[in-house]
């Protein structure tokens, strides 16, 4: 039986005056941290054709809900080369879908996304992050219920953490939300990939109820905000 989830980009009108409140907060944020320290560790260097350039592609691991409508989302993005669905935060090597499911593994649904920092930030990715789902709601998304739902970014490095805390702190500050910023912000240990049919499970599955119903209006809404990022 397939999963349900909601997501705060089904707005209602005093949520699109809350969620442009955030974009703008953000925007600030952005722009106030120009001159911070840039240094991500976390990496690959890919030769482009010809070998004429390298592309720097870093990494960001985030969880927010069911990682199907995490997935669809930020494969979206300009910049984003890669989008694996998995598990994080757990002990156990090798976790398996069940194993997860039941919300006794300590790991969460991620997803693990490669980007190109010479067209995408790692503060763009969190912009999205924060406005695709609900970050006050405590290990759940919708009537999706566990740990392993919970609101989570993980992060790579040092700057991706402070970031992070700066980000949510600011937003609270705010009060954007009616309710108190829960995400946690943990450091990254080990990510596993999921299951080969939850890869690309939007674009593989686009005529499922749970890609009609569920994603497919999600990304219209997200569409629309993020309309100057999204891929060409």
């Amino acid at each position: 039986m397939e999963k349900f989830c909601c997501s705060l980009l089904c707005y209602s009108q005093n949520e699109k005056k809350k969620m442009k409140k955030v974009y703008l907060l953000i925007l600030v944020v952005m722009l106030g941290s120009c001159n911070e320290v840039q240094n991500q560790t976390s990496f690959t260097t890919v030769k482009s054709e010809g070998e004429k350039s390298n592309i720097m592609y870093d990494t960001a691991t985030f969880g927010a809900g069911c990682f199907w409508c995490v997935e669809a989302v930020f494969q979206e993005l300009n910049g984003v080369h890669s989008v694996v669905s998995g598990y994080s935060g757990g002990s156990i090597n090798n976790p398996e879908y069940e194993q997860v499911s039941s919300g006794t593994t300590g790991f969460a649904e991620v997803c693990q996304i490669q980007y190109d920092k010479s067209k995408i930030s790692f503060e763009e990715l969190l912009e999205a992050f924060w406005m695709s789902h609900d970050p006050t709601t405590l290990n759940r998304q919708g009537a999706d219920v566990g740990t392993q739902y919970r609101s989570v970014i993980f992060y790579h490095d040092e700057n991706q953490e402070d970031l992070a805390e700066k980000y949510k702190q600011k937003l609270n500050n705010a009060k954007v939300f009616d309710k108190p910023i829960v995400t946690e912000i943990s450091r990254f240990e080990k990510f596993f990939p999921a299951e080969d049919y939850h890869q690309n499970y939007y674009k593989e599955n686009p005529n499922k109820p749970y890609c009609l119903f569920i994603i497919r209006p999600k990304l219209e809404k997200f569409r629309k905000v993020f309309k100057e990022k999204l891929n060409k």
